[in-house]
């Protein structure tokens, strides 16, 4: 049998070996270069002091880069019970450093593993779940969260929604909750080749730093204002923030809003200012955070 240059087995020798076809149900699309998975590694910088979560190891490309580039622990969290002996084969070549949790990813809380380090989450996401998991991780309170820095892979499309700008045509709900907690950025493409079975769809690389201070607001309502003002982002605030029960332009001049403006022109600062408008026309007091989040994105 050959074997790959950090001593493992090849990627599909391993998946013939544990017969891990991808699942669709699970959103799996695995990444088979080494080359790859390494570039994706080292897009999470220096990781020798570094505790990584790993969501969705599969057969475990992406964990043997982590380890071969020096992570100091990877904590691989995956369902697949077909994929945890993959793993433990992987566990046993980096003696201590990798940390096998079969979890679902949604209601996995990584807390109770992060005992020292720093943390960053670094993860080829199952695309099924891409997008739930990444508002849990930026509506975590209290924040600043538990992890300094995430490197993920989403669709092409979802990422162009995490990153875009006010004016443009992807620029929405998500967009503003993601970098009202975070400075986003797309590192680069993957061509579907790459992935076993290859999707139909270009993927990116994302990188998310928390900021220490986002501005202040209260996420629920933030929520709130944005799931109403997208919710029909055709139509002029004026109309499309009725649906929130308050005295919209009176709601509007406090927030310095024009009634006149939609919601994909709309700035975050914007938005955190409509929110603690919103805040005041209902005598709340706003804050950094909230217990409740507001519906899907």
């Amino acid at each position: 049998m050959t074997v790959a240059p950090d001593g493992l087995p090849p990627l599909r020798e391993v998946i013939r070996r544990y017969g891990l076809f991808a699942k669709k149900s699970l959103g799996q699309n695995f990444l088979l270069d080494l080359n790859l998975t390494v570039r994706i590694a080292r897009a999470a910088g220096d990781l020798s002091a570094v505790t990584v979560l790993e969501i969705g190891s599969g057969p475990g490309g992406l964990t043997r880069a982590l380890l071969t580039l020096g992570a100091a622990r990877v904590i691989a969290v995956e369902r697949d019970a077909r994929a945890i002996a993959a793993l433990e084969e992987i566990a046993g070549h980096y003696a201590g450093r990798l940390e096998i949790v079969a979890a679902d990813a949604l209601a996995f809380d990584a807390r109770p593993y992060l005992d020292r380090g720093p943390v960053r989450i670094v993860a080829n996401l199952p695309y099924n779940i891409a997008t739930a998991l990444l508002v849990s991780w930026v509506t975590l309170e209290p924040w600043p969260p538990w992890y300094e820095a995430a490197v993920l892979m989403f669709q092409r499309e979802v990422a162009e929604r995490i990153v875009a700008a006010p004016g443009s045509k992807s620029y929405g709900r998500l967009s503003v909750l993601v970098q009202w907690r975070c400075e986003a950025r797309i590192l680069f493409d993957v061509n579907p080749s790459a992935f076993v079975p290859p999707p139909k769809i270009t993927s990116s690389l994302v990188r998310l730093v928390p900021r220490t201070e986002p501005l202040a607001c209260d996420r629920k309502l933030l929520e709130a204002v944005t799931r109403a003002a997208f919710g029909q982002r055709r139509k002029m605030l004026r109309q499309s923030l009725r649906s929130l029960g308050v005295d919209v332009p009176a709601l509007l001049s406090t927030a310095g809003l024009s009634p006149m403006t939609r919601a994909e022109d709309i700035s975050i600062a914007g938005f955190t200012s409509l929110a603690r408008a919103l805040a005041a026309h209902r005598g709340l007091r706003h804050d950094t955070g909230s217990d409740a989040a507001g519906g899907s994105l």
